[in-house]
């Protein structure tokens, strides 16, 4: 394979550099000053974030815990001080402290305020229990109040991280449908509530807050997805998100990455990971706290096969995370991510051929390649404990390439054809500023958050015609000439949003928000019609230049709803608009499985949500909700047949309305902490993870549509397991079950009688109904951690996609069973 040399070699350096050159450059050890660190809790032992900490009588000596109850006031000189503590609805302390060496460590206690026990403390909770937690109502510089959200925490995964396996990852989040587009977890594809899953492009797909897709407005597909071992935790707020983070119907989904070490100044975590077909990956992360800086940063090396022939991978990423505190109220933070991966892939399947042997390739001459970078800086300030702002820039540069045979996948590859050689360039970048302040009306707490986001896109797209070979020769035969397409697509976002939380009594609460959006996007360039003869002759050969421009300004608006019934129950609901806007970058590529509408228009509805959750520390966790999407102008693909070759194609264009409503259910219990004793080294969890989805086209002017259920919707999903632990040692059992399903509009693949029905090109028919069981263990010993376990462990033959362009076309098999083994070195 080609490996990018420069990549690899240039970035070793810039990590080498950034964390063991830096540290050693920058930072010197201040005499007669002092440290001063602790963790603040409440009487129930539960950790305070945002909890004001300062010395009495110099306070610009100041600092506030993070989300572990952990504060740190930095460079203090030696003396004798009054350090106090502030929490909303506790009691203040105070404690007499004499600073005489270099670190001083305090530990604190808050009470709650006794007429204040009962009051909902819009700050202070962080409701969590096993692998997942809520949100606070105020979460950083966002509020989350009254919003279906869920936190999965990594550190808590037992799961083969190695390849990103999203199928265990996502385990505890009802209602996702999840593509297994390839073995190596190289693209995450994830959809929900009716939502199509490809490369995740129906969420607001960010990395610490800030876009890594595409393009936002033009191509809002991810492919780039970060190394699951460097995610600290991964944030998800369904179509309520739209208010602060954009208008997608499916919500935001947030990448939080390590950024360095909480209780020591150096940290270095190395893993190594072998596995099935030749799997490798090495990960290495190097993480500092040094006086007014803190750092992160990682790299990753992956390689090996799929389970099919011609299905080699080779995956180089990195990041570095640096912060510098200016003062005890602001700070700078610097990020850059690299990843550059190149996979040949095997193509997709008939039906016939997948049922007659999975591990078929038919093609060899296909690969993918993905060069992406990512930069971000931002800027922290904090007025003071209740007043806070946060200006973020970010920046992509990035390019995809596909070269191969699109062509349908019930034909051999002749060889001696050109294959089609596909190029994305992607230039973006942007701001996004927000504040929040909270604040008191009477003896109740109010908060808001206000921000505006700006947003500049630019990208390219290329088909044309590469060589006959089978190697990665990403380079076209007439670059001047193209036998394709050949598109700028620049576009340019203006928003305003705001959010509050109105506390109406002790227990409930009103979040009313809006958002306003000005998008303007545009097409650029020329595109070529050939038309051929039965004898494959050229007939018809013309090139059309053309010019697109769609500008648009609107407003929607949200209303959400919470009711605090005590600590182990609170009822949310929520009602928010969502808007979608078609991507100009699809509109041109030439693919003889796929066409799309030129008259396509941007999809409106709304997201309804009402339900119930809550947690009982150490022993349960619930969330339970219904909800209802509908979809104006919802955008579906049809089946239609050529006039020419009679060879069936999919048709995307705007179907109709369709209603996509449903339950959604999740609950983790620990049995033994329930039954026996809540302060046991010994732990058995069970999970139960459950949706039911019914998803229809209604009110179409096209009968045919007319209570159709819609595509990528799987009517039952349901994820189930158990989790033994005891001392450093666990064991984790998981059982899932996807639903048949469709994959167009017109639900083609089965006869009137249920009978199954094979497309020829296999790009449209029935998802079959399928169930999975995945194992995993770890121990910890000390510093030295071992990983290990099966997926697949019954080695079920399933596919969850049926795939119009790369990596197909057709049916992409899902992997047999195959085990990992992971070794991590802490230091």
């Amino acid at each position: 394979m080609v490996i990018n040399l420069y990549f690899k070699y240039k970035l070793v350096l810039v990590l080498w550099a950034a964390f063991f050159l830096l540290p050693t450059l920058l930072f010197s050890q201040t005499t007669n000053r002092c440290n001063i660190s602790g963790v603040v809790k409440s009487s129930t032992n539960e950790k305070l974030p945002f909890c004001l900490v300062y010395l009495l009588e110099e306070n610009k000596y100041s600092a506030q815990t993070n989300e572990k109850g952990e504060y740190l006031i930095k460079n203090v000189p030696y003396g004798n001080y009054i350090l106090e503590f502030q929490f909303l609805g506790f009691e203040k302390q105070q404690r007499k402290i004499l600073l005489n060496k270099s670190k001083f460590k305090l530990n604190i206690v808050l009470k709650e305020k006794a007429a204040e026990l009962d009051v909902f403390k819009i700050t202070s909770e962080k409701e969590g229990f096993g692998t997942m937690r809520r949100m606070r109502s105020i979460e950083g510089l966002m509020i989350t109040e009254g919003k279906k959200n869920e936190v999965i925490q990594l550190a808590e995964i037992d799961a083969n991280k190695a390849t990103n396996q999203g199928r265990q990852i996502y385990s505890r989040i009802p209602g996702l449908n999840i593509w297994e587009s390839d073995g190596a977890g190289l693209q995450l594809g994830i959809g929900g509530r009716g939502l199509n899953p490809n490369r995740t492009s129906n969420f607001n797909t960010r990395q610490n807050g800030y876009d890594i897709s595409a393009d936002a407005l033009g191509y809002p597909e991810s492919y780039y997805t970060p190394p699951s071992e460097a995610v600290k935790e991964i944030q998800l707020i369904r179509g309520a998100a739209s208010l602060q983070f954009g208008t997608q119907f499916g919500g935001l989904l947030n990448f939080k990455l390590h950024d360095g070490p909480v209780d020591k100044d150096f940290e270095v975590v190395y893993r190594h990971t072998f596995g099935s077909f030749n799997l490798n990956n090495t990960f290495m992360s190097v993480g500092f706290k040094e006086g007014v800086w803190k750092g992160y940063g990682y790299f990753q090396l992956k390689k090996g096969n799929e389970w099919r022939p011609n299905s080699g991978f080779e995956v180089y990423s990195g990041a570095f995370n640096i912060t510098n505190y200016i003062s005890e109220k602001a700070s700078v933070n610097i990020q850059y991510t690299k990843m550059y991966y190149l996979a040949q892939q095997p193509g997709g399947l008939t039906d016939k051929e997948f049922y007659n042997d999975p591990l078929t390739s038919k093609r060899e001459r296909n690969w993918f390649e993905v060069d992406w970078n990512l930069f971000a800086t931002s800027f922290n300030y904090e007025f003071n404990a209740k007043t806070k702002v946060k200006s973020q820039f970010f920046g992509l540069y990035a390019s995809r390439k596909s070269l191969g045979v699109l062509g349908n996948i019930s034909r051999p590859d002749n060889t001696q054809e050109e294959r089609d050689l596909i190029v994305g360039e992607f230039k973006n970048y942007g701001n996004e500023t927000r504040l929040l302040h909270i604040y008191n009306v009477g003896k109740q707490n109010w908060a808001f958050v206000v921000g505006g986001r700006f947003y500049k896109g630019f990208n390219v797209s290329k088909q044309g015609k590469a060589d006959t070979t089978n190697s990665p020769h990403f380079t076209y035969n007439n670059p001047d000439e193209l036998e394709g397409s050949d598109y700028a697509f620049p576009s340019t976002n203006y928003a305003a949003f705001a959010e509050h939380i109105f506390r109406l009594g002790k227990r409930f609460s009103v979040t009313p928000g809006f958002r306003f959006e000005n998008i303007n996007t545009n097409a650029e360039g020329s595109y070529r019609d050939i038309i051929y003869d039965l004898a494959q002759n050229p007939i018809f050969d013309t090139t059309f230049t053309e010019s697109r421009s769609n500008s648009r300004s609107f407003v929607i608006l949200g209303l959400g709803l919470n009711y605090k019934f005590n600590d182990t129950l609170d009822i949310y609901a929520n009602f928010t608009q969502n808007y979608r806007s078609i991507n100009f970058a699809d509109m041109q590529i030439k693919n003889k499985n796929f066409r799309i509408d030129p008259n396509l228009e941007d999809e409106t509805g709304y997201n309804f949500d009402i339900g119930a959750r809550g947690f009982i520390a150490k022993k349960l966790s619930y969330d339970v909700s219904g909800f209802v999407l509908l979809y104006d102008n919802r955008i579906g693909n049809i089946d239609q047949v050529d006039e020419n070759t009679f060879i069936p194609y999919r048709y995307r264009t705007n179907v109709s309305k369709a209603t996509v409503k449903g339950v959604e259910a999740v609950i983790e219990l620990d049995w033994w902490k329930i039954i026996f004793s809540d302060t046991s080294k010994f732990s058995f969890r069970t999970f139960v993870n459950a949706s039911y989805i019914d998803a229809r086209y209604t009110d179409s002017k096209n009968t045919a549509f007319n209570d159709k259920l819609v595509e990528f919707v799987p009517p039952v999903t349901l994820k189930t397991g158990f989790t033994i632990a005891y001392k450093n040692f666990s064991a984790s059992y998981q059982f899932s079950y996807v639903k048949e399903h469709y994959t167009d509009a017109t639900n083609a693949g089965k006869d009137i009688n249920g009978n199954l029905v094979f497309i020829p090109n296999a790009i449209i028919g029935t998802i079959p109904s399928y169930s999975v069981m995945d194992l995993s263990l770890k121990y910890d010993m000390d510093r030295i951690r071992f990983e290990g376990g099966i997926n697949n462990l019954t080695n079920q033959s399933y596919f969850t996609r049926r795939a119009t362009g790369y990596p197909g076309p057709g049916i992409i098999p899902s992997a047999i069973r195959n085990y990992y083994f992971t070794i991590q070195l802490k230091i």
